[in-house]
């Protein structure tokens, strides 16, 4: 008789514990649609066919036509900017490096 209210016991256990489990399931199913884009937002496949006609200027970051940026692009490759001091060379490796370091010896601080 034990056994017989044991066994139905486990049952009614492992039903609470079946139904809890899809009603989170259910409930989290709804959130779903929460998470879509509004719909003033253009698609990804529409961007990815606009081209585009403006650019960034790799010194300062401004604003350029593309005629002004090919301008530049040009300046730059007849005249690159010049290097770094090779004393600024060596200080910023080293710094690196030691970044480096630190991130695997935490408990070093030089």
């Amino acid at each position: 008789m034990g056994r017989v209210k044991a066994i139905k016991t486990i049952k009614l256990l492992s039903l609470i514990l079946i139904s809890g489990t899809f009603f989170v399931l259910s409930s989290s199913w709804r959130s779903a649609v929460i998470a879509l884009p509004p719909p003033e937002d253009t698609p990804e496949e529409i961007l990815r066919t606009k081209i585009i006609i403006e650019a960034r200027s790799p010194i300062d970051g401004k604003s350029l036509t593309a005629a002004e940026y090919i301008q530049l692009q040009a300046q730059l490759q007849l005249a690159p900017p010049p290097k770094l001091d090779p004393k600024i060379r060596e200080q910023i490796f080293l710094l690196r490096i030691r970044k480096t370091l630190l991130q695997f010896f935490p408990f070093l601080n030089f």
